[in-house]
C-alpha cells in the first residue's frame, strides 16, 4: 500500500468529470488512496466513486460556496499531510498529468520528488474543436480530443508537500518559492466536449438560480452564473481562431511564470502574471489515452 500520494476532490453531480478523475487518480494511486467529498450524498456519485474514501456533506443551496468548499478542502489536506508525501487537490474538471516523454508514470515522478514544497503544473485546457473532431468520447477523452489552449489560470499550486494555506478556487498558496517541474501539466477539462458542456452548464445554471443572490453574495465562480454563459456554439466556434503553434515546447511559460512571482499585495498569498494567450497547441501522440 502506496503512502506516496493522495488525491481529492469535491463534486456534485458531475459524473462525467468524475467518471475521467477516477480512471486517471483512481488507477495510478488507488482508490483507497482517492477521497471525494460528495456534496449532496449523489447516489450516482457513491456508486462510481466506490473504493474511494467518500465524504457526503449536505446539498442545501446556500451563499458562500467556495470559501466554504476551501475552508474544508484545505482542512482535508493538512490532515492527509500526515500520511502521505504529496496530497493532490483541485476540481473534478482537473488533472495533474506527468509527460509521457519522462518514461514514469506520476506516482513515480512523485516517490522521487523533494517534500515540504508546493508544485505548480502548467495549466492546459483541453479544447473540443467541433470543426475538426467529431468523434464522441467513450473510454478516454485524450485521442478525440488533442488540442489545448494555454490557460495559466489553472496553472495552479496543487500538489501539496508542505504546510499552507490555499486560497479560494486553489489559485495561489502562502508557500514563498514556486517550483514548476517540467514533465508536469494540469489539464483543465470544462471545454473537452460540447454536449457535455451544454448539459453541465444547464445544471450549473439551476444551482446558481435556486441558491439567489448576486456573484459576490454566493461567493462561486462567475461562470456557473447563467448570464455570464453567452452562446454555447458561438463559445466553441471561437476556439479555431485561436493561433496555432509548433511543436509543444513550453518552457518559455515556465521561465514567464518565474519572471512575475511575487507576493500577492498584503494577503499572505503569491503569485505569477496570468495573461489570456490567444495560443493553441496539438497535443503530441503520446498523450493520447492518459485519461
Amino acid at each position: 500500500m502506496q503512502s506516496t500520494a493522495a488525491a481529492i476532490t469535491m463534486v456534485r453531480d458531475d459524473a462525467f468529470f468524475l467518471k475521467a478523475w477516477l480512471r486517471h487518480y483512481g488507477t495510478m494511486l488507488g482508490r483507497e488512496n482517492c477521497y471525494i467529498v460528495n456534496h449532496g450524498r449523489g447516489e450516482e456519485i457513491a456508486r462510481l466513486a466506490k473504493g474511494c474514501n467518500i465524504i457526503g456533506i449536505p446539498g442545501d443551496p446556500h451563499k458562500n460556496f467556495d470559501m466554504k468548499r476551501w475552508r474544508l478542502l484545505n482542512g482535508i489536506v493538512s490532515g492527509l499531510r500526515s500520511y502521505y508525501d504529496h496530497v493532490i487537490v483541485g476540481d473534478v474538471d482537473e488533472l495533474v498529468v506527468i509527460d509521457p516523454a519522462a518514461g514514469m508514470s506520476l506516482l513515480d515522478f512523485l516517490r522521487d520528488a523533494p517534500i515540504r514544497r508546493v508544485l505548480t503544473p502548467v495549466g492546459l485546457e483541453v479544447i473540443h474543436r467541433i470543426d475538426l473532431e467529431p468523434d464522441p468520447i467513450t473510454d478516454t477523452i485524450l485521442g478525440p480530443r488533442r488540442h489545448v489552449r494555454l490557460a495559466p489560470h489553472y496553472s495552479k499550486p496543487c500538489v501539496v508537500s508542505l504546510g499552507t494555506k490555499i486560497a479560494r478556487g486553489g489559485h495561489f498558496t502562502q508557500a514563498s518559492k514556486l517550483f514548476t517541474p517540467d514533465p508536469l501539466y494540469l489539464f483543465h477539462l470544462k471545454f473537452c466536449d460540447f454536449p457535455n458542456y451544454v448539459e453541465t452548464m444547464n445544471q450549473r445554471n439551476a444551482v446558481t438560480t435556486e441558491i439567489g443572490g448576486t456573484v459576490k453574495e454566493v461567493a462561486i465562480g462567475r461562470h456557473w452564473f447563467a448570464e455570464a454563459r453567452g452562446e454555447d456554439r458561438a463559445v466553441f466556434d471561437a476556439f479555431a481562431d485561436l493561433k496555432m503553434q509548433d511543436g509543444f515546447d513550453l518552457g518559455w511559460l515556465r521561465d514567464a511564470m518565474h519572471a512575475t512571482f511575487r507576493p500577492r499585495g498584503d494577503t499572505g498569498f503569491f503569485q505569477f502574471d496570468r495573461p489570456d494567450y490567444d495560443l493553441q497547441y496539438f497535443l503530441p501522440e503520446r498523450f493520447s489515452g492518459l485519461f
